[in-house]
Order: C-alpha cells, then structure tokens, then sequence
C-alpha cells in the first residue's frame, strides 16, 4: 500500500490558506481560482498565476522559510480516519508507504509525525514528480514485491489513478478534496481505478477482508 499526501492523507485547507495569506488575497478568493484551474484539468500550481505573473513556486516557498512562514504539517492536518487506516492496514500485516508530490522539507515534517508506516518519500527527494512515469517507477523500486502487487491510493485522477495504473499498480481513488469529488464518477475515473471509496476506513476495511 502506497499513499498520496495531499488531499488523501492531509486536508490541505490550512496550507492553501497560508499561501493565499502570502499572496495578499482572500482565501475564498484563492479557492474560487483553484477551482476553476481544477475543472479545466489544469496543474494547480497555474493558480498562482493569476495572482501574480511570473510566480516561481520555488522561489516563493523559500521565501517563506526565510520569513519564518514555511510549510508546516501538524497532526490537525491529517484527516480524521489518516492515522487509524494506516494502522489498520500495519496490523494486517501489509507494508506501507507514503510517496506524493512534495518538497523534501514536506518528507521531513510527516516523518515527525511518527506515522505507522514503513517509509516517507516525496517526489522533491526522488528529483521526479508525478504523473511522470519514473514517479511509479521509483514507487515499484520502494515497495515490496511485484507492480501488480502493489496499491496505489489517492484522489487525483490524472496524477494519481491514471500513470500509476499505467506503470502496472493497483489503483483507489479516494473521494475528497475538490479533485476527489470532481473526478470519482468520471468515466476514466471508473475505468482504471480498482476502487473508488469514500474514506480510508472504507479502504482499508475492503483490502483487509481480500484473500
């Protein structure tokens, strides 16, 4: 079992506020533009776009470090059944990881929160993000056992469901934050994900019953 972070095992509502903070615009505001960048299909990072030409995220997340408002992740950022699925998972005796689309800095900050998982990876150490194909390809390597033995969990079809079903993994999309919801009962969604569910309890109730 492999996890997504954002929106899969994190709400990411405090950290998109704390940009919108940065950028000087109203959260709902800020909400409203990633919206509409999600429905088009679009990468989430254009929404910056619209604020401020030219933005260069790497550039702006050290600038917040350096203004002592950096990236945090805390316990209260977890969804409420995060921790409980995952240790549901451990104690059926299944290996599990975590690996998204973060900065090194993001890999560190879940590893403090003492997670029962087996590793913490994210795409800002492995120098690939998804839906590059070397992404899955560096999930296979970290993981025991074949592709197919492998299940891949998220809520992003075209980061998520889509390349990680292409490079051989079992696929579950879960359905929250805006691209979960969008994109749960989308044909493409249906068609390559193995399942489609509405918590990680869900989850990891139907895999632990599996012979």
């Amino acid at each position: 079992m492999v996890f997504d972070v954002g929106e899969t095992l994190l709400d990411d509502s405090s950290e998109w506020g704390r940009w919108a903070d940065w950028l000087g615009v109203p959260h709902h505001t800020f909400s409203a533009v990633l919206g509409a960048v999600t429905a088009r299909g679009r990468n989430n990072a254009e929404t910056f776009g619209y604020f401020r030409p030219g933005f260069d995220l790497d550039v702006e997340r050290q600038r917040r470090e350096q203004a002592g408002r950096g990236e945090r992740i805390e316990e209260t950022d977890l969804y409420p059944d995060a921790r409980r699925a995952l240790q549901t998972l451990r104690d059926a005796g299944l290996w599990v990881g975590i690996a998204g689309n973060q900065t090194p800095r993001a890999a560190d900050l879940l590893r403090t929160l003492a997670l029962p998982v087996d590793a913490v990876v994210t795409s800002g150490e492995w120098g690939v993000a998804k839906p590059d194909p070397a992404f899955f390809t560096c999930v296979i390597e970290l993981a025991p056992g074949t592709a197919k033995q492998i299940v891949y969990v998220g809520d992003h079809r075209d980061n998520d469901i889509v390349p990680a079903r292409a490079a051989g993994l079992r696929t579950a999309l879960v359905r929250r934050g805006p691209w979960g919801y969008l994109w749960a009962d989308d044909l493409t969604t249906r068609e390559t994900a193995d399942w489609v569910v509405d918590s990680l309890d869900e989850l990891a109730a139907t895999l632990t019953r599996l012979p």
